[in-house]
């Protein structure tokens, strides 16, 4: 049998579940250990770090190093904590919690800028992952796994039982081929969702691939609109936060009042009533603008990769656009970052190219002489200027039309 690593495709599956009472205990015992381990790991770590310091071969501190060094695989962990040997706990929950830990190291080598592994702190997200196996299968399908699916409606998943769950799962159960299904997780969000995410290979696409209709694009994304193309199509910005701010605002100051009340009569927020109430409520209103948010960026970029052989956008870098601070919320209402990263992953899904180029003076150059604004004596363009005629050659431009003609200009030549 095939590994996950060796098949040609690989696609994310995520579904909504909806589990029982008891159910949901079981998530939350596995979730806790996943997070117990995980942070015994960074403690382990550092003490370790400290001690090595230490450069006197003193006997009392070796030894100590020893006993860390072992103690960190699952099987130890679980001698040394014994509440770990819970029949409730998955025990590929401890190991995904020990690779998750390693994996975090790899990442902070290779992006420094990703930060060392820190705790995880207690809260409302719940998080925990397993794997699945196929003993004794020669083949590997969605059916007969540890974890597999039922029906339609229904996945078996080790120590919860059956899951109820709904998404888009079945069109992948139509498939007649070999499917693998790696690593599963199982979540819960702060409105109180349950969500259940299945990483699946297969050496056949998950996905029918058409000829696209048009050739090549470039995008220009901005904040007046969503994005101009440069064959003149614009899609509209829709703002999904900043209309939902006002209701937002008034919502989360009723649950600070709550919080307040609590702490001054000490009572526990986790036992108050009402600030759990309003707590839910403030969490439903982030998911709803951040489903709707999803939704929009989901469909625009499905709809560019599939109708385009070739697509070129800015590589924006949103971490430093949010140092300015008059454009901060529009930015983050927007998702760019995320919209980009759709685009590069669903061009490997669809067999379409996704490039990404410089963004320096796309929107200043004029596409047809080449004259860059800010340059002779002129003045750069500003926010305000939407419309501008090239000093050069007297064309009149639509500014994010041209800066999205530029933009594919720069992506060919860079492909050539």
């Amino acid at each position: 049998m095939k590994s996950m690593a060796k098949m040609k495709y690989h696609y994310g599956l995520k579904m909504r579940c909806y589990p029982s009472d008891q159910q949901k205990q079981l998530i939350k015992i596995n979730s806790d250990a996943s997070r117990f381990i995980y942070n015994e790991m960074v403690a382990i770590n550092k003490e370790l770090m400290q001690l090595r310091r230490v450069k006197l071969p003193i006997d009392i501190v070796q030894d100590r190093i020893k006993q860390l060094t072992m103690r960190q695989n699952a099987k130890q962990m679980s001698n040394h904590y014994q509440f770990l040997e819970d029949k409730r706990i998955d025990s590929l929950t401890k190991a995904n919690a020990i690779q998750n830990y390693r994996k975090a190291w790899n990442a902070f080598r290779k992006v420094h800028a990703t930060g060392v592994p820190k705790f995880h702190r207690k809260s409302y997200h719940w998080r925990y992952q397993t794997n699945c196996q196929y003993p004794g299968q020669k083949t590997a399908l969605l059916t007969n796994g540890t974890v597999c699916f039922l029906d339609n409606s229904h996945v078996k998943v080790p120590k919860i039982g059956l899951l109820r769950v709904a998404g888009s799962q079945a069109r992948l159960l139509k498939r007649i081929c070999e499917t693998r299904i790696g690593t599963v997780t199982l979540t819960k969000d702060s409105a109180d969702r349950f969500f259940l995410s299945m990483q699946l290979a297969s050496d056949e696409s998950f996905v029918k691939v058409s000829k696209a209709t048009h050739g090549h694009v470039g995008i220009d994304l901005n904040t007046d609109n969503f994005l101009t193309d440069s064959e003149g199509n614009i899609v509209p910005n829709p703002r999904y936060y900043r209309t939902i701010k006002g209701k937002l605002a008034k919502e989360q100051r009723i649950l600070s009042r709550r919080q307040q009340r609590a702490k001054k009569e000490h009572r526990s927020l986790r036992d108050s009533k009402n600030y759990q109430k309003q707590r839910l409520l403030v969490a439903k209103l982030h998911a709803k603008v951040m489903n709707q948010r999803h939704n929009f960026l989901q469909q625009i970029s499905t709809a560019l990769i599939k109708n385009h052989d070739l697509v070129v956008a800015e590589e924006l870098r949103s971490k430093n656009l949010l140092k300015n601070h008059a454009l901060a919320l529009s930015i983050s209402d927007v998702g760019w970052r995320t919209f980009l990263g759709m685009l590069a992953y669903k061009a490997k899904l669809y067999g379409r190219q996704f490039i990404t180029i410089n963004p320096r003076n796309t929107t200043q150059t004029c596409r047809d002489c080449g004259f860059v604004m800010g340059t002779n004596g002129t003045d750069k363009l500003t926010l305000d200027d939407r419309n501008w005629t090239c000093p050069n050659c007297g064309i009149h431009h639509i500014r994010d039309w041209n800066a999205a003609k530029n933009i594919l200009d720069k992506g060919i030549a860079k492909l050539a």
